[in-house]
């Protein structure tokens, strides 16, 4: 599957929910069902820079993809680092840093989230990106 058609699913999956508050207990239910991090990943190398709670991601490039695990020690953290992971993870670094994350503007998160969990999100992103941003360019430079 695509990031864009990954980003479709999510788009899709989102709109069954009418109420906002069953669009949170599907972002709280994404965090629960993410796959457990190893403990050794929990470290402060790995922590997100302008989350308001804890959150890892750490991210292993294995076959020209990249795979990335996440924690938070919020729910609702937890929950929206497994939403845009679940998007991105398993790609290639291009892909990654070319593509525009528009599912968070489509399911209108941004305008639902308070002020700091917006900013938050918004560094999940950015790290993200600059995990992928940074593969490309080493990837570039064996070629």
């Amino acid at each position: 599957m695509t990031i864009k058609e990954s980003q479709d699913k999510i788009v899709e999956d989102f709109s069954l929910f009418e109420e906002w508050s069953d669009k949170y207990e599907h972002i709280i239910q994404m965090g629960e069902d993410l796959p457990e991090m190893d403990p050794k990943y929990k470290v402060d190398e790995n922590l997100i820079r302008g989350c308001q709670s804890k959150v890892w991601l750490h991210v292993d490039f294995k076959d020209g993809l990249l795979h990335f695990t996440a924690d938070s020690d919020a729910q609702i953290t937890k929950g929206l680092v497994a939403l845009v992971i679940s998007a991105v993870s398993g790609h290639t670094p291009a892909d990654i840093a070319d593509t525009e994350l528009y599912f968070i503007n489509e399911i209108g998160l941004t305008g639902h989230l308070s002020q700091t969990r917006a900013g938050g999100l918004a560094s999940m992103v950015k790290q993200i990106k600059l995990y992928a941003l940074g593969y490309k360019v080493q990837q570039a430079q064996k070629n």
